[in-house]
């Protein structure tokens, strides 16, 4: 079987948008599995994202105010099909990242976290898979707002960055 999923993070609704693009959403509706990387800034965006979830792994960041502290974690671990995820908002500097998050997650095939607004898809020497969507909303000195979308197969994992340009939007 082959689990879909859309990966995001870094929204800040409404601050830096008044609504997720229309492509996001009908990713979103039709993933098997929705990934959130916190920072949401409201719970009505997190409200609606996990109403249209098939399934939905979230958690929280550093701009989630308290009212986040009792409905998402600051990390989540979880199994997609056979790959073994965690997800986090923030992983410290670019600069290392790979061996400090090896070190910090022995036990983990891909890593999805946020934070930076900066796309990241790399694989460390140890194996563990490194995955930063970016953001949909706020590209800061990125050049398109953005996300991931792909398919997990057992142990086969594909992703593909979705790119918006911000005149589309």
């Amino acid at each position: 079987m082959t689990t879909s999923f859309v990966l995001l993070s870094d929204t800040h609704l409404p601050k830096r948008a008044k609504d997720l693009p229309a492509g996001l959403w009908a990713d979103i509706d039709a993933a098997d599995l929705v990934v959130h990387a916190g920072d949401w800034v409201d719970l009505a965006t997190l409200d609606a994202v996990q109403a249209r979830s098939a399934r939905f792994e979230g958690v929280r960041g550093n701009n989630d105010g308290p009212e986040f502290d009792d409905r998402l974690p600051l990390e989540a671990r979880f199994a997609v099909e056979d790959l073994r995820v965690a997800l986090v908002h923030e992983t410290g500097a670019a600069t290392g990242r790979e061996r400090r998050m090896t070190a910090a997650y022995p036990d983990v095939d891909v890593l999805v976290f946020g934070h930076s607004h900066i796309p990241w898809d790399t694989v460390a020497p140890s194996g563990l898979r490194l995955l930063n969507p970016g953001s949909p909303t706020d590209r800061r000195r990125q050049p398109d707002h953005t996300w991931m979308r792909g398919a997990v197969d057992g142990r086969d994992l594909s992703v593909e960055l979705v790119r918006l340009p911000p005149t589309t939007r």
